[in-house]
């Protein structure tokens, strides 16, 4: 087994040697701008390196997923001009590769099963930086005894499996945030209802399907250091990272529904189509002029990850 702890010199530049690159929005409701903005970013990074652009869509969680919305997000990203190499993947149809995953971190001994329900979880945990109180889990079940197990299971609590963490801390260097640390904490790789979590998920997916750069919001940072962790324990090959700045709200706060108009769709019917709205995201990122309408291929031309801002934008009508 690899040592966890260990960061691979040169993986920085794996997004530059033609391995894929990926959009894998979840399914829980449409597309907002910020979102398409990351899509469009993932798409430009890929493209720019000679690479493929791969989408995937997150549907384990199929209590969260609405009919139609895969359509529409499917629509709603050719719409802005991007398309995409081979057939779209559903985590839903990969079941078997995210069971094989789990089954070898627990051959391994890498597993153990925790009984815990959020609200025990929220209550013991401290304020840690990176990944919030709530999710960062304090090691209640790691050293439980069988009989305790046993007790557990009788009172009818099925249990999640974590990863023995061992409190690593892992490195890495993002394309756009710089070196990036923190430690891991014994998270969940199946959740209690059977369902393999999206850590786990996320790190079998790019694997499988050669991705050599993650390209994604910047609010996804924290929890890079438990992928890279898992990507190590089962010998996978480590894509490199670029976390891209957020688009936020007046207020502030990460894009949402609750700032208004925020889709392709509500903002057509203000009269702002898919081109406007490319546009406005190509000024956004310092790939236009005010009043310009470039192209995908316009934006391809003048792509330099270098000079991409690092702080967030906020979100104003165009």
């Amino acid at each position: 087994m690899r040592d966890p702890s260990r960061q691979d010199e040169g993986n920085s530049e794996a997004g530059a040697s033609g391995s894929d690159g990926r959009f894998a929005p979840s399914l829980t409701g449409p597309l907002h701008l910020g979102n398409l903005r990351t899509a469009l970013l993932a798409w430009l990074f890929a493209r720019s390196a000679g690479a493929g652009f791969l989408v995937r869509v997150e549907d384990l969680d199929r209590s969260r997923v609405r009919p139609g919305v895969e359509e529409g997000q499917l629509a709603d990203l050719r719409a802005i001009g991007l398309d995409w190499d081979g057939p779209v993947v559903r985590q839903s149809e990969r079941m078997e590769l995210y069971e094989e995953a789990i089954a070898r971190l627990d051959a391994d001994g890498l597993l153990y099963p925790c009984y815990c329900t959020r609200a025990e979880i929220r209550a013991a945990a401290s304020a840690p930086h990176g990944i919030p109180a709530a999710d960062r889990y304090p090691g209640t079940c790691r050293e439980l005894t069988k009989a305790e197990r046993a007790e557990r299971e009788a009172a009818g609590r099925p249990p999640a499996l974590r990863v023995r963490s061992e409190g690593v801390r892992v490195i890495f260097e993002d394309r756009l945030l710089g070196r990036f640390e923190d430690e891991v904490d014994d998270f969940v790789v199946r959740r209690n209802d059977g369902t393999p979590a999206y850590q786990l998920a996320v790190v079998v997916d790019d694997a499988a399907q050669g991705v050599g750069e993650v390209v994604r919001g910047a609010d996804l940072a924290d929890s890079t250091p438990r992928q890279i962790l898992l990507t190590r324990l089962l010998g996978l090959t480590e894509p490199a990272y670029a976390h891209v700045p957020l688009v936020l709200g007046p207020d502030g706060r990460r894009l949402a529904k609750r700032h208004g108009a925020v889709t392709l769709s509500e903002r057509a019917a203000r009269g702002e189509g898919p081109e406007r709205i490319r546009a406005w995201m190509a000024c956004s990122l310092g790939l236009a002029e005010a009043g310009e309408k470039p192209t995908p291929g316009d934006l391809l031309g003048r792509f330099d990850p270098t000079r991409l801002p690092r702080e967030p934008t906020v979100w104003s009508a165009v």
